[in-house]
């Protein structure tokens, strides 16, 4: 995690380092607001981290200090909810963010863990999208479900979830694709998936996770917001984080929408995802 955040960890300290923060110094608060929102952080969680740093009366070392007061605005570890067998998890985003990676890198993580996947390739719009995520699903060791361009989405996630449920295994990853949270018809597309499977497995989907990249700061932000009040995500994967001096997002996803950050990009490997870890992220991001 440390060497994946160097670069917003580099952003971040160099703005602290330039503000010369003095507790009793007016200006410097300021000037740490504003190093925040600098590092994508967000004006509503900078101005909670402020108060709570200014609640402490004596701040001590500010990197220390702030690292565990943004570990604490992340609240408690997060969990994919995969009770139900089959589980179904399903994933959303914005076309180019590393859904079809992710959910690569998810079936294999889950597999290391004893879980048997099947992955359903809903997304039927973008050319070769099938053929990628079926190579990314036999690198992962993962059964496959897919259809030709062009097929109803909403029919190929009901085929994966009636292909678990008869094959017996134990979580289903349904890909869709990707869109933008303007586009009515297919937000619209998206809840008829839902639909779908929620008619096949009582409580499905158990998790809809978002993809978003980090690289893009706050218009991740944005597409967090959207798609939460259009589809009910339960957490975001964030992507590229390695590529990124923008990580400060995470935060503002959190604080902000209180949709819990669960799984972290840190690299284009099969093994690169990793679950997400507040204290390890906080500290990453701000004392290195």
């Amino acid at each position: 995690m440390r060497d994946s955040l160097a670069k917003s960890r580099r952003a971040l300290t160099a703005e602290l380092a330039a503000a010369a923060f003095d507790p009793g110094d007016d200006e410097a608060w300021a000037r740490l607001e504003e190093a925040l929102i600098r590092s994508d952080v967000g004006v509503p969680a900078t101005a909670e981290l402020v108060r709570r740093l200014e609640t402490r009366g004596e701040v001590g070392q500010l990197e220390d200090a702030l690292a565990e007061e943004a570990e604490a605005l992340f609240g408690g570890p997060p969990t994919l909810a995969l009770d139900a067998r089959p589980s179904v998890v399903l994933v959303v985003g914005v076309n180019g963010t590393g859904k079809t990676t992710t959910i690569g890198k998810l079936a294999q993580k889950l597999r290391e863990h004893g879980r048997s996947v099947l992955v359903g390739a809903a997304d039927t719009f973008r050319a070769a999208a099938e053929e990628q995520l079926e190579i990314w699903a036999e690198r992962a060791g993962a059964d496959f479900v897919g259809a030709s361009r062009g097929a109803d989405p909403a029919a190929v996630a009901f085929d994966a979830v009636e292909a678990a449920r008869a094959r017996g295994h134990d979580v289903v990853i349904v890909d869709t694709a990707g869109r933008l949270h303007t586009q009515a018809n297919l937000m619209a597309e998206l809840e008829k998936v839902r639909r779908v499977i929620a008619g096949r497995i009582e409580g499905a989907p158990h998790e809809t996770l978002l993809v978003v990249d980090a690289t893009t700061g706050q218009n991740g932000l944005q597409q967090a917001r959207l798609f939460g009040e259009a589809v009910r995500v339960t957490g975001v994967a964030l992507t590229k984080l390695d590529g990124s001096a923008r990580g400060g997002v995470a935060i503002a996803i959190a604080f902000e929408l209180g949709l819990p950050v669960k799984l972290v990009g840190v690299g284009e490997g099969i093994d690169d995802l990793r679950p997400f870890d507040a204290h390890d992220y906080a500290q990453a991001l701000v004392a290195g």
